[in-house]
């Protein structure tokens, strides 16, 4: 694998963890929200990431330095959470209210996950540059 491509990779996952935090952060700030019917409760999101083989296919003599396409983003199936509830303002003719399918445990160890994914790739394009910087360095006699 050339270094130079080390930059693409690591850039393709940094996206690929970007879509991942913010459709986390978009679980977790919809967690508490309540609808009056099942079709307008808001579902749990999650991204679908794959690996770029048509760039591994154009490359097959380089076909170790294959990034993350997103390939989008799939609603969970998981039910949701319906609850008895005929006070409140949104519960519906039956008196039930719906809540979203969003594990909050769940949610926050993916949020970790994504984010230190996205500092070691921060770290190899860092570590990358480096290692670039010296090689050019060779030849200077320092």
């Amino acid at each position: 694998m050339s270094l130079f491509n080390v930059f693409d990779v690591s850039g393709s996952a940094m996206r690929a963890q970007s879509v991942r935090l913010n459709t986390t952060a978009s679980n977790l700030s919809n967690a508490d929200s309540v609808s009056s019917s099942i079709d307008q409760t808001y579902r749990a999101r999650h991204p679908v990431f794959a690996a770029e083989m048509t760039r591994a296919a154009s490359n097959m003599d380089n076909a170790s330095s294959v990034g993350v396409n997103v390939k989008g983003i799939v609603e969970s199936d998981k039910p949701l959470q319906i609850e008895y509830n005929p006070n409140h303002p949104m519960a519906d003719k039956n008196g039930y209210i719906y809540k979203p399918n969003v594990n909050v445990m769940e949610e926050m160890a993916n949020m970790i996950s994504a984010s230190r994914a996205y500092q070691t790739n921060i770290q190899i394009a860092d570590n990358a540059k480096k290692m670039l910087s010296r090689t050019l360095q060779i030849g200077q006699g320092r």
